[in-house]
């Protein structure tokens, strides 16, 4: 026997019975529309590594300041700087941020069953694919609040 209240269903999110979702390499979500890749020291560090470049190097090439917060930099047209459009994808995937890796598992997108369904109008994983459990769910949004 617990000792823990049973759950109430209505306290429980949205997604409760999980989600899916399966990364299609599209490149969509580093493509076509502008935003913010928030990026920590060590993750600065990490892409810098990955390139062979200095600190210096990568932030000044790749990163812009924001309101006090470090972002990736991107093109006019909203591409990351990472970006390839050749091959639709990311020039440093083993050394990108957590926030590119937590994709589409953001609290933004998980607010809603529509704001999911909005972040699946240009991500074609979104509903698709591996069946991602609640508590899975829980842990990528808690690694970068988004």
């Amino acid at each position: 026997m617990s000792d823990s209240p049973p759950v109430d269903p209505a306290d429980s999110p949205w997604y409760r019975d999980g989600l899916r979702f399966q990364c299609t390499q599209c490149g969509n979500c580093c493509s076509g529309f502008p935003g913010f890749v928030w990026l920590t020291d060590d993750e600065l560090q990490a892409i810098a590594d990955h390139l062979g470049q200095t600190i210096g190097e990568t932030r000044l090439m790749h990163t812009r300041l924001y309101r006090g917060q470090l972002s990736l930099a991107e093109f006019a047209n909203g591409d990351c700087t990472f970006f390839d459009p050749a091959t639709r994808g990311c020039r440093v995937y083993p050394a990108r941020p957590t926030q590119c890796r937590t994709w589409p598992f953001w609290r933004s997108n998980l607010a809603s069953p529509d704001a999911w369904e909005r972040a699946g109008a240009t991500c074609p994983g979104v509903g698709q694919g591996d069946f991602i459990p609640l508590e899975q769910i829980e842990s990528l949004a808690a690694a970068r609040e988004m």
